[in-house]
């Protein structure tokens, strides 16, 4: 694969992407290095459907391999939310802080063993119009009742790994590569393209 578009503006998750995928393409680029394209609407119900749906818009725009992510927090006493709805969860231009604050509020009261929780990422890759490859992953966590640590994105701040003893802002890059949702879906990613390149 000479080149594969992340479809994402957000660099941390270029980041992550771009340390797993350097043995399978060329060039790893994200949407930053392309011009006015339109932003992909997400109105599928589920991660996979949305991953399918940016993939195959930034594919067209672009005309190169393009690999989507759709990722998010699944709260188990709010009913699997926020969801698909994770970025914009307090709202469409929701910040990080915006949309934390949000789910500490929807979840004041709650017990810490009620407070259960997993992230969720669908990864999917496009030619075109063909869906070359599906992976996905899930770690499960604890939301805490305030942020802690400086490092990661998103919620990563309220979301204690138990095995870990810390938040996924208090790993390294590394660390979290290891264990995140992301890190599942792009292993499970990487062993394809491996097993495709034989």
């Amino acid at each position: 694969m000479k080149k594969i578009v992340v479809a994402t503006h957000n660099q941390g998750k270029v980041g992550e992407i771009e340390a797993m995928l350097r043995n399978f393409a060329a060039e790893v680029t994200s949407l930053a290095a392309y011009e006015n394209i339109p932003e992909a609407v997400e109105d599928g119900q589920t991660f996979q459907e949305n991953a399918i749906l940016k993939a195959r818009h930034y594919a067209l725009y672009t005309s190169e391999v393009c690999l989507a992510d759709d990722s998010g927090l699944e709260v188990d006493v709010l009913k699997g939310a926020p969801g698909v709805y994770s970025a914009r969860y307090a709202g469409v231009e929701a910040t990080d802080e915006e949309n934390n604050q949000k789910l500490l509020a929807e979840l004041k009261g709650v017990p810490e063993k009620k407070r259960t929780a997993r992230f969720r990422c669908v990864l999917a890759v496009v030619d075109g119009d063909k869906v070359l490859y599906t992976a996905n992953g899930t770690i499960e966590g604890v939301i805490l009742e305030g942020p802690k640590g400086q490092g990661g994105f998103g919620y990563d701040p309220l979301f204690f790994v138990p095995s870990l003893g810390k938040t996924l802002a208090e790993v390294t890059m590394a660390e979290k590569n290891s264990i995140s949702h992301r890190g599942q879906a792009l292993r499970a990613l990487s062993d394809m393209l491996a097993e495709e390149s034989k």
